[in-house]
C-alpha cells in the first residue's frame, strides 16, 4: 500500500473506492460452501514438503503409532474417529487419554466449512477480523469508523461499539491486549488510539462517551500527519506495541512508559506488516512493498542498526506476515499472488530487491496481475514453500497459520480478492477448502483458537461465520483455567 497526502489520495482514489463494494454480476445461486477442485487451481507448493517444518507439523497432528498400525510394518495415514476413540478407551497409548497430537488428528477432520451465518452486516467495508487469544472475544473493524467487539461465548452479543477517533481513510489494524482489557486501533496517521474495552458502557464514542487515549508514534521533529500506520501488534506481555508504517519504518512503543522507545528505518518502501516472532518478543518480522521480509533482533539493534537477516523470494510487495510463534517460521502474503513459508535460518545478510527481468508496469490497487508474471520465479528465492490459488489485489489481504490447539498448525488460510477464503495444507500444498459466500474482496479472516469456527470479513460489509457441519449450536464455553488442560477430545 502506498501513502500520500490525504487530500491527494482521496482525489486519486475517488468515491468508488470509499463506498461499499459489491460485484453487480454476483449471483447467490453460484454460492457453495466449498469450491470444487475443478473450478480452482491447486496450490503449486512442493508436494510432500521435504523440510523440518513438515516433520514438525506431522508430529503435532499425527496419532499415536499404536493407533496407526494396521498390520505389522504397515501404518494408516489417516485413522478414523471410531478407531481413535476405541484406542483411547483401550488405553493403547498408555496415557489413558488423547495426546495433543491425537487431539489435533481428530479435530483436523472437522474443518469450518459449513454456512456461513451472518454475525453482522454494515453498509461499509469490513477491514479486520480478529479473535482474542482465548477465543472469547471477536473484533471487527469497518471503514466507516466503527469497531465492534462481540462476546463469542455469549451468543455473539455486542460487547463494545467503538466509534474511531481521527479516522483517516479507514481503520487499518486493531490489536487486543493479552489480558483483553484494552484494544488499540490504527489509521492513516501516526496516532494509535487505545480504548478500555472492559468498561461497562457498550457505546464508546471517542472523547464523547469515553476517552480514547492517543499514543503518538511520531518524533518531535515531525509535523502533522506525516505517515500512516498499516500494522500494529501487542507484545506477549502487553507492555509494548510494534507498528509498521508508510514512512518505511518500524516503531516500538512502550505502553507502560507511554513513550516511543524505538524507531527503525527498516525498508525502502511502505512497511505493510510487522509481528513478533515468539513470546519472548526479542525478534521482529517485517514485510514491505520493497518485496523483502526482514528479521530484526532487538538485543543487538542499537549496536548494529541493521537487520539480523533478509529473506528474498517475493516478486511484488508483501501485504501480511504471520508467525508460527516459534521464533523460526513465518508466512507472508504477497502481491505476486502467492503465500510463502519461511525459515529464518535461511536468511542472508543482504538482498537484491527486484529481479532484472521485471519489465512491466503494474499497480495492484486497480490492475489485474499480469499473465506474463504468473509463472515467473525469483532467481534467489529463499522460501521453503510457495502456495498459489488465491488472489491478492486492491488491499492488504491477510493470511495465517491455523490454530495450534485444534490443528497443530497443519493449515494455512487466507482471504482473497475473488471473494473467497482459501485453506491450504501446509505440507502438501493442496487446496483443501474454498469458502464461497461474499460478494466482494475478503480482506481478513480469523480461525477460533479452539473450536472449528472461522469468521471472514469482506468489502461487501458482511462478517460471516463458518463452522463444522454439525447441529449449528455453539459449544459450551470452557472455563479459562481448564481450557488448555482438558477438552471434549481428550
Amino acid at each position: 500500500m502506498f501513502f500520500r497526502a490525504w487530500n491527494t489520495a482521496i482525489g486519486d482514489m475517488g468515491y468508488a473506492l470509499s463506498r461499499l463494494e459489491i460485484d453487480p454480476d454476483y449471483s447467490d445461486s453460484e454460492s457453495s460452501p466449498v469450491g470444487d477442485e475443478t473450478d480452482n487451481p491447486r496450490s503449486s507448493s512442493q508436494n510432500d514438503l521435504d523440510h523440518e517444518v513438515a516433520q514438525l507439523t506431522k508430529m503435532k497432528s499425527a496419532p499415536h503409532k499404536r493407533l496407526k498400525r494396521v498390520v505389522p510394518r504397515r501404518e494408516e495415514v489417516t485413522v478414523s474417529p471410531v478407531k481413535m476413540l476405541a484406542g483411547r478407551e483401550g488405553n493403547y497409548s498408555g496415557r489413558g487419554r488423547f495426546s495433543a497430537a491425537d487431539r489435533c488428528h481428530m479435530l483436523n477432520k472437522y474443518l469450518p466449512v459449513k454456512g456461513p451465518s451472518i454475525v453482522d452486516q454494515l453498509t461499509t467495508r469490513a477491514y479486520v477480523s480478529q479473535f482474542s487469544n482465548d477465543g472469547s472475544l471477536f473484533v471487527a473493524a469497518f471503514q466507516g469508523s466503527h469497531i465492534k467487539v462481540y462476546n463469542a461465548e455469549m451468543g455473539w452479543k455486542l460487547q463494545k461499539n467503538i466509534v474511531a477517533k481521527s479516522l483517516r481513510w479507514t481503520v487499518t489494524d486493531t490489536a487486543l491486549s493479552p489480558d483483553k482489557r484494552f484494544l488499540v486501533y490504527a489509521t492513516m496517521s501516526p496516532i494509535v488510539n487505545i480504548v478500555n474495552i472492559g468498561s461497562a458502557a457498550t457505546e464508546s464514542h471517542a472523547n464523547v462517551t469515553e476517552i480514547h487515549e492517543g499514543l503518538d508514534f511520531s518524533s518531535d521533529d515531525e509535523v502533522g500527519y506525516s505517515f500512516g500506520i498499516f500494522s500494529v501488534k501487542f507484545s506477549n506481555d502487553g507492555r509494548e506495541l510494534v507498528a509498521g508504517s508508510s514512512d518505511d519504518s518500524i516503531y516500538v512503543y512502550d505502553v507502560e512508559a507511554n513513550k516511543l522507545s524505538l524507531r527503525i528505518q527498516a525498508h525502502t518502501s511502505d512497511v505493510n506488516s510487522v509481528c513478533f516472532a515468539d513470546e519472548a518478543s526479542h525478534l521482529i518480522y517485517s514485510g514491505s512493498d520493497d518485496n523483502l521480509c526482514k528479521v530484526w533482533d532487538r538485543r543487538c539493534l542499537r549496536s548494529r542498526g541493521k537487520p539480523a537477516g533478509v529473506l528474498m523470494g517475493h516478486l511484488e510487495g508483501i501485504t501480511f506476515l504471520d508467525s508460527r510463534n516459534d521464533g523460526r517460521y513465518f508466512i507472508s502474503n504477497g502481491k505476486d499472488q502467492t503465500i510463502k513459508l519461511w525459515d529464518i535460518r535461511k536468511m542472508s545478510s543482504n538482498a537484491t530487491r527486484t529481479p532484472a527481468f521485471r519489465n512491466y508496469e503494474w499497480d495492484y490497487r486497480w490492475m489485474d496481475y499480469p499473465l506474463r508474471a504468473r509463472n515467473v520465479k525469483h532467481p534467489c528465492d529463499q522460501s521453503v514453500a510457495t502456495y498459489k490459488g488465491h488472489s491478492v489485489l486492491r488491499t492488504l489481504i491477510r493470511c495465517y497459520f491455523s490454530p495450534e490447539y485444534s490443528t497443530g498448525q497443519k493449515y494455512i488460510y487466507t482471504g482473497s480478492h475473488d471473494y473467497c477464503v482459501y485453506i491450504y495444507d501446509l505440507v502438501s500444498g493442496a487446496q483443501v477448502a474454498r469458502l464461497v459466500h461474499h460478494k466482494s474482496t475478503v480482506r481478513d479472516c480469523s480461525w477460533h483458537p479452539y473450536y472449528p469456527t472461522l469468521v471472514s470479513s469482506s468489502f461487501d460489509g458482511d462478517i460471516a461465520k463458518w463452522e463444522f457441519p454439525g447441529n449449528g449450536e455453539n459449544p459450551i464455553p470452557m472455563n479459562n483455567n481448564n481450557r488448555r488442560r482438558r477438552s471434549h477430545f481428550e
